[in-house]
């Protein structure tokens, strides 16, 4: 990317942005998050399950060897029912370990982002092989601020294991003079120490790195006007097609209508500039029904229409403008307009009978 590309894309990135990137697997993501994870269930497992899991396992293997004499390792099964017991109690001792191990790092990825499954991260990427992209990547921002991540990770760690050494110096010493058994224990316990305080200063670590991993994230995906009017289109569609289709279903409503007036009743003009075409059936609708209506030039469409039909127009200025206003085409006109259509009505077909005699 250019840095005009760079210097354009200052918008923040749009829903849709987002949710394209998150199903393409592109999502924030801290490297230090798995990091703690592995740190407390290190913490766990020290504190809770290596302690009995480790006495039991060395009881049982302890128990062995004195037995060893009895052992019978006259050929292959009985070697391999030997190796069988103690696979049993090495991985009894170890199930938990990798158990919470496990866990700790599919929490730390659940807890960051949704699990999904993303068959585009697994295909190939050669662009990634590039040495420009790469040297931008190690010596840009985000190398920077993996360099003082790493800084701050050895200077803390560093600084908490001067401390606790200083600290337990004296029990260290005293350790050279005690019964080596013990040594585990008191191993343990510093080592649990240790790891505490690396666990205090991870979360602050992994917090920070988040932050910056979701703001970096954003940063990212920002968009340049140009792209966030192209997704306008997208979605909405062009306004030039949208305007050209309204335009073509105004077309086939305005022919469908003005060939529905010659089924007409009748038509109330005013007297040029609206018409509107009329039908009444008694045996189907309650009310009369509007075929068609225009103004202008359709109106006069209509008005031809219906006199090379034979239809009635009647001229009611008021009457046009208003049902012009107030009806839509294929639907009963309103109640208000029944006594004044009524009249005209039985007007036409009085005229018709007069005519007819």
């Amino acid at each position: 990317m250019s840095d005009e590309d760079k210097d354009s894309k200052t918008e923040e990135p749009t829903e849709k942005k987002i949710s394209d990137a998150i199903e393409k697997g592109n999502t924030p993501v801290s490297r230090e998050a798995p990091v703690l994870a592995t740190f407390v269930a290190t913490l766990l497992i020290g504190s809770f399950v290596l302690t009995s899991a480790a006495r039991q396992l060395i009881e049982k293997l302890t128990h062995l060897l004195d037995l060893s004499g009895e052992v019978d390792l006259g050929n292959s099964a009985d070697a391999l029912l030997l190796t069988h017991v103690v696979s049993v109690e090495v991985l009894t001792f170890l199930a938990p370990i990798v158990a919470l191990l496990a866990a700790a790092g599919l929490t730390s990825a659940f807890l960051q982002n949704t699990p999904s499954i993303v068959l585009h991260r697994i295909k190939p990427d050669f662009s990634k092989l590039s040495l420009i992209k790469g040297w931008n990547r190690i010596f840009g921002a985000q190398g920077l601020v993996e360099f003082l991540k790493a800084v701050f990770k050895f200077s803390t760690v560093s600084a908490i294991v001067y401390g606790q050494f200083r600290a337990n110096e004296a029990d260290l010493i005293n350790a050279m003079f005690t019964d080596p058994s013990a040594l585990p224990e008191a191993i343990l316990q510093i080592s649990m120490k240790l790891i505490a305080g690396v666990c205090i200063v991870t979360i602050l670590l992994v917090t920070v790195d988040i932050l910056w991993s979701r703001a970096l994230w954003r940063k990212n995906l920002r968009m340049s006007k140009q792209e966030i009017k192209d997704e306008h289109k997208q979605m909405e569609g062009d306004p030039i097609v949208k305007a050209r289709q309204r335009s073509l279903a105004r077309d086939r409503a305005r022919n469908r209508m003005i060939a529905a007036v010659p089924q007409a009743t009748l038509v109330v003009a005013n007297p040029t500039h609206f018409a509107v075409a009329l039908r009444y059936d008694g045996d189907q609708n309650p009310a009369p029904i509007v075929v068609a209506k225009g103004q202008d030039l359709i109106a006069l469409k209509i008005r031809e229409i219906a006199e090379a039909n034979d239809i009635p127009v009647i001229e009611d200025r008021q009457l046009a403008r208003s049902l012009y206003a107030a009806t839509e085409v294929e639907r009963m006109i309103p109640p208000e307009f029944y006594r004044a259509v009524a009249e005209i009505i039985c007007y036409v077909y009085s005229r018709q009978s007069n005519t007819a005699v």
